[in-house]
């Protein structure tokens, strides 16, 4: 019984969604309240996709504001065809490449300057355990991989969606998903291993 009561798992999923379809209406007839408790659930998940896909948390922080107005300007046109958490995932995914796309032409009048090495210090040696320098080594590499392809990565293996969910979110074909997944993997792979040299992957 135990066994069947663990396989309830889309109900919650489903009453979750459920919520969040209530509190879109509420937000697209202007409730400020709505939007707020919408702001607050998907704050950290947003901005830690927008962090991972950008390495620039300066970046990622105006993108969750700049989701947000788009969900408090555009609820009314929610179709109800996908979940609500793939539908503002699909916000940040856009405006997380057009951020991106904006920094690389900017940046391009400073290539002495690698912004990439402010956002995020290097950990002190006393954090410097094999699980810490794996994390970090992960973090660096999907950092070098396209962002399209490190957005596949993030949203499966950090955020649970499906390819079908993320077809929907990219705005792609599952084929596209399944592909651009393929080639992350392959040049992860081989990113860590060079990454790593020595360490705790060999």
């Amino acid at each position: 019984m135990s066994d069947a009561s663990q396989q309830q798992s889309p109900e919650p999923t489903g009453t979750l969604d459920s919520s969040d379809r209530s509190l879109l209406a509420l937000v697209a007839c202007g409730d400020r309240r709505a939007l707020q408790t919408l702001y607050v659930k998907y704050h950290q998940p947003v901005l830690r996709f927008l962090y991972r896909m950008t390495g620039q948390l300066e970046l990622a922080q105006e993108g969750v504001n700049d989701v947000m107005f788009v969900v408090w300007e555009k609820a009314s046109s929610f179709s109800g065809r996908s979940k609500v958490s793939t539908w503002i995932m699909g916000i940040a995914y856009h405006k997380g490449l057009k951020k991106l796309e904006k920094t690389r032409r900017w940046s391009q009048r400073f290539k002495t300057v690698d912004f990439q090495d402010w956002n995020e210090p290097s950990l002190s040696l006393a954090e410097h355990t094999d699980g810490a320098i794996l994390k970090d080594l992960v973090i660096q590499g999907l950092r070098k991989l396209p962002p399209k392809q490190r957005a596949v990565v993030e949203l499966t293996y950090f955020h649970g969606y499906s390819y079908e969910e993320i077809s929907e979110i990219a705005g792609c074909p599952v084929n596209t998903v399944k592909t651009r997944m393929f080639h992350a993997r392959a040049k992860l792979r081989k990113l860590l291993h060079e990454l790593g040299g020595d360490g705790p992957l060999t």
